[in-house]
């Protein structure tokens, strides 16, 4: 009988099962809901974060102290206060319609109010000086643009 036949196997170093563990994960393809649902949040943390961020602008906190926004000279009011909730609101509540609509409606509807809102920041970051304010339009754009591309391209049945 041999020496090795009496020795037991030799165990991997921990640095080999790591490695090995890391070749083996297995990437879930996600439903394209969450994905849509999930750009959206995301968008949404980017427009409250650049607005909050905005706070610490002198222009921003005497035009709001002077009720007024600057650069466009809105009248802060009921009415400016209630469409700028309604411009909130939609992205918000498009967060559950990318989760509860039926393909056909998510698809079209994801494609349409990604692309309004991507125009829209557009129209406000023209005249912008501020680099966080660019920085973020151009994050935020990108994002609603990724949700305009991910419906456009929903995948479709073989029967379709």
């Amino acid at each position: 009988m041999s020496a090795t036949a009496n020795t037991p196997p030799r165990r991997k170093s921990n640095h080999s099962l790591n490695r090995n563990r890391t070749a083996e994960l297995h990437d879930v393809k996600l439903d394209v809901k969450v994905v849509l649902s999930g750009l959206w949040i995301s968008t949404l943390f980017v427009f409250a974060y650049v607005d909050i961020f905005g706070f610490w602008r002198a222009d921003v906190l005497n035009g709001a102290l002077a009720g007024t926004i600057p650069r466009v000279g809105f009248e802060i009011n009921q009415t400016f206060l209630v469409l700028t909730t309604v411009y909130i609101l939609i992205p918000s509540l498009m967060v559950v319609v990318s989760l509860l609509a039926p393909a056909r409606i998510n698809r079209t509807t994801n494609i349409v109010v990604s692309l309004i809102y991507v125009a829209s920041l557009v129209a406000s970051t023209i005249g912008e000086t501020w680099i966080y304010f660019i920085l973020g339009s151009v994050i935020e754009a990108m994002l609603l643009l990724a949700i305009a591309r991910v419906a456009w391209t929903w995948p479709r049945h073989a029967g379709d």
